[in-house]
C-alpha cells in the first residue's frame, strides 16, 4: 500500500501537525445574562452553569474570563415585568440597567468586544420580538423602536450590534441610523438565518421572554418571523438581503442542528460567518453527561470543532469558558 493515512495520525505531535481546524478564544463569544441589583448570582436551573449577574459581581466575572483569554461577549438583560409595555420602550431608555451595565464594563474592561442583542422580546409585555397588533407582528413600525434601541447600545459602549428579531428591512434600517448619529464605526452582526427551532427553551427560561399565552390575539409562536427549520435556500435570499444593507457578518442560529447552513453561507460570501450554539443544544449534552452516557471533556469540545469546521468564524456559546479553561 503507497498511501496509508494512519501514518498521519500515529502520535498527537503528528496528529496536531496535521490538524486542519483550529479553535481558539478568538473564536469564541460568551453569552452572560445580566439582572439590576447587587450581588446576584442566579443560577439558571434549565441551563446549569450559567448565571444572571448584577453589574457589580458581572464585572468580577468578566475580569475571571479575561485571564482565560476571552475577549468577547455578548450580554442579555433579564428586565422585570413592571418596565415590560407592548413597545419595549425600555430597551432605549438611555438609563435602563443593561446600558449602565455597558457603560461600568467599558470602563473597567475598555478592551473587551461588547456585542448587544436588538429585538424587542426582553422588554416586551407580549413576549415577542416585534410589536403586536391584531394578533400580528407588525413589520416596519419594530424597526423604528430597533434602531432607537441600536444607537443607544451604540452609545452606551457597544462594539457589535446583535439584530436577533428577523424583521425584514431592519439591517439597513440600523445601519441608517447608526451612520445619523456618528456610530460609523459600530458593527452589525446580523441574525440572518435565525430558525423557528426548539432549542431555545432554557435562553427564555434566563430572560422570562417566551411569547405570552394571556391573550387570544398574541401569537403562540415566532414562525412568522423566524425561519422554517425545512427550509435552506431560503438562507441564502435572507444573507443577500442583510449582505446589500450592510450587516458586517452574518450568524446562523442554531449551531449543531443547522451545520449545512453555516457551511452553505460560508462558502457562498465573503464577510465572516458566526453561529450561535444555543441553550437547548447546551442543555441536552450537559444532561447527557450528567448521566454518564457522554465524557464532557471530550464531547463539549467537539461540539464547538465540528461548528468551527462546518464554516463558522465566530461561534457564540455558553460553553466558551469551559473550553478556555480547559484549553488554559
Amino acid at each position: 500500500m503507497t498511501r496509508r493515512p494512519r501514518r498521519n495520525r500515529k502520535n498527537e505531535a503528528v496528529r496536531a501537525m496535521m490538524r486542519e481546524t483550529r479553535l481558539t478564544a478568538d473564536n469564541l463569544v460568551y453569552p452572560m445574562f445580566i439582572v439590576d441589583g447587587e450581588n446576584q448570582k442566579q443560577e439558571i436551573s434549565s441551563l446549569q452553569g450559567n448565571y444572571r449577574w448584577s453589574v457589580d459581581l458581572l464585572v468580577k466575572e468578566v475580569e475571571e474570563c479575561m485571564k482565560l483569554g476571552l475577549r468577547n461577549f455578548m450580554f442579555f438583560p433579564k428586565v422585570e415585568e413592571e418596565l415590560k409595555d407592548e413597545i419595549g420602550s425600555y430597551s432605549y431608555n438611555p438609563d435602563n440597567f443593561y446600558l449602565n451595565a455597558f457603560r461600568t464594563l467599558k470602563k473597567h474592561f475598555p478592551e473587551i468586544n461588547i456585542i448587544t442583542d436588538v429585538a424587542l422580546d426582553p422588554y416586551s409585555s407580549d413576549g415577542h420580538d416585534g410589536i403586536v397588533k391584531d394578533g400580528k407582528i407588525v413589520n416596519d413600525e419594530t424597526n423604528v423602536v430597533l434602531a432607537k434601541m441600536a444607537v443607544e447600545q451604540a452609545r452606551a459602549g457597544a462594539d457589535i450590534i446583535g439584530p436577533s428579531d428577523m424583521m425584514d428591512g431592519r439591517i439597513e434600517a440600523i445601519r441608517n441610523a447608526l451612520d445619523e448619529e456618528g456610530f460609523e464605526d459600530v458593527s452589525i452582526m446580523s441574525y440572518t438565518a435565525k430558525y423557528a427551532s426548539a432549542f431555545y427553551g432554557p435562553f427564555r427560561d434566563a430572560l422570562d421572554s417566551a411569547p405570552k399565552e394571556s391573550s387570544k390575539d398574541i401569537p403562540k409562536d415566532k414562525k412568522t418571523y423566524q425561519m422554517d427549520p425545512a427550509n435552506k435556500r431560503e438562507a441564502l435570499l435572507e444573507a443577500d438581503l442583510d449582505y446589500m444593507e450592510g450587516a458586517d457578518f452574518m450568524m446562523v442560529k442554531p449551531a449543531t442542528f443547522y451545520l449545512d447552513i453555516i457551511h452553505m453561507l460560508k462558502s457562498n460570501y465573503d464577510i465572516p460567518i458566526a453561529a450561535y450554539n444555543v441553550s437547548g443544544e447546551i442543555a441536552m449534552l450537559k444532561a447527557a453527561c450528567e448521566k454518564g452516557w457522554l465524557d464532557y471533556n471530550t464531547a463539549m469540545p467537539e461540539m464547538l470543532l465540528s461548528i468551527k469546521r462546518a464554516g463558522a468564524d465566530v461561534i457564540i456559546s455558553y460553553l466558551a469558558k469551559d473550553y478556555c479553561e480547559m484549553v488554559k
